[in-house]
């Protein structure tokens, strides 16, 4: 099984979402998504994947965020994902890819149902 974990080692709950996985035998592809931030295409793969809509996986109390305009209603998809990649610390975090599903993992138990 490939497991891929977009993660933060500075992040409590990225470390601990780490542990979990690898307590189940799995080593993960680690991607330090801060300093390898997603494609365009990954990250609409990742979204599909999770349901969710790009301001949903953004880390709104961030202050890039604000600082941004992101809280700007009127921006569409397209610039709210663009502002994830360019600014790839408000991406909310750990994301788990496995068996073509994905999970964030707050709680981090919360990504053993694709595992």
């Amino acid at each position: 099984m490939s497991v891929k974990i977009y993660h933060n080692p500075r992040c409590s709950k990225s470390r601990e979402t780490l542990k979990l996985i690898e307590a189940q035998g799995i080593q993960p592809e680690i991607i330090e998504y801060l300093k390898q931030p997603p494609t365009t295409a990954e990250l609409q793969d990742i979204l599909n994947k999770l349901g969710m809509q790009p301001r949903e996986l953004m880390r709104t109390k961030e202050t890039e965020y604000k600082e941004n305009g992101l809280d700007d209603k009127s921006l569409n998809n397209a610039e709210l994902i663009e502002a994830m990649i360019r600014i790839p610390k408000l991406i909310e975090r750990p994301i788990v890819l496995a068996n073509d599903k994905a999970a964030v993992g707050r709680p981090p138990e919360s990504v053993l149902a694709i595992l």
